[in-house]
């Protein structure tokens, strides 16, 4: 008789109450035999827990003391739960029939695979790919990151183009399958980045660790998204770029961040100039309080770099692509992923 490792699947919550009440129900009928499903509090201060105690009491609470946010959230509430498999998911994302068994096989098959992501569609178009993390996420070398079906704000229709099972660099946090043993073992999620980015920084220790981060789109949710902050917030582009920096400065050797943050720091410019461009200044002040935040606390950030626990060079790195992603997108004009060269794809 087949043996199940033990699947949890916890939904960091902080209030909104109605998105548990519209998403849960899917969650809560998953098939997967051997499963919990956990709800990671940050002390709501609605009616959240009482509607989840008395509509789903299948679902375990775990009460965090305080609002710690995506990262500092998971941290505290998954040192008390036990698995073999977490699935971190957002409150705000409907899943299918048997969405977990293709995630559990991906780890049985591939003992080395670290983290492995779903296919993620927009909820309100659910023909096309979502933003968080659509069919994979890549890096360019410049450290820029995108997905498969995504590229900055253009998104693909899925056609069935990405339903090929492979290894990328990032898989989104929204719905995040990981090793508990691993995600303990690495420390878990950069507290400091409060949020955007904290998903692409543990999956790139991960690697570093020397365990791969696969998408498997066999399986497939539906993600609402815009949950935290909105795109199109000043606050988001602002975490955008500074956690972007703290990100590279943590896991780049640093003879590549000799040359790699005065460029990043000239192209971040010209980002700011095309916001002022579009009339968006809000923006074009968050670009330079980003950098003012690093810069001004490098010493902070240069820190962070001791609790790597490194096996592997940044050259074996799988889902670094070896081209600028900001060179073919606005100058050559490739909007899809397929346009790439995918040879330059590592």
């Amino acid at each position: 008789m087949k043996t199940h490792p033990k699947v949890a699947v916890v939904i960091i919550h902080w209030n909104r109450r109605a998105l548990l009440e519209k998403f849960l129900p899917s969650v809560c009928n998953s098939t997967y035999p051997n499963l919990e499903i956990v709800l990671a509090d940050n002390q709501s201060t609605d009616d959240s827990i009482a509607f989840v105690r008395k509509h789903f009491p299948s679902v375990t609470i775990v009460q965090n003391d305080d609002n710690y946010g995506y990262a500092g959230g998971y941290n505290k509430a998954l040192k008390k739960v036990q698995a073999d498999y977490y699935i971190l998911l957002n409150n705000d994302i409907e899943v299918t029939p048997n969405w977990i068994e293709p995630l559990v096989d991906v780890f049985e098959q591939h003992p080395t695979c670290g983290a492995v992501q779903p296919k993620l569609l927009d909820y309100t178009n659910r023909h096309q790919f979502e933003y968080a993390g659509a069919s994979g996420g890549y890096m360019d070398f410049l450290g820029y990151v995108f997905c498969r079906g995504r590229l900055f704000d253009h998104i693909e229709a899925d056609q069935g183009q990405y339903d090929l099972m492979q290894n990328v660099f990032w898989a989104t946090g929204a719905c995040l399958a990981v090793r508990a043993a691993i995600f303990h073992q690495s420390g878990g999620f950069e507290e400091h980045f409060f949020a955007h980015m904290e998903e692409v920084d543990l999956c790139w220790r991960f690697q570093l660790m020397g365990y791969t981060i696969m998408v498997q789109p066999a399986s497939t949710v539906y993600h609402l998204g815009g949950g935290t902050l909105d795109k199109m917030n000043a606050r988001k582009t602002f975490l955008n770029f500074r956690n972007n920096l703290i990100m590279l400065t943590k896991n780049l050797p640093f003879t590549t961040l000799l040359w790699l943050i005065p460029v990043r720091s000239f192209l971040d410019l010209l980002s700011s100039i095309f916001f002022i461009s579009t009339g968006n200044f809000k923006h074009s002040a968050a670009v330079h309080k980003a950098h003012a935040a690093y810069f001004f606390k490098i010493g902070k950030w240069w820190k962070l770099r001791t609790g790597n626990r490194v096996s592997l060079s940044n050259n074996q790195l799988k889902g670094i692509y070896q081209n600028s992603i900001v060179l073919n997108y606005f100058a050559q004009g490739k909007r899809t992923f397929s346009q790439l060269n995918q040879s330059q794809l590592k």
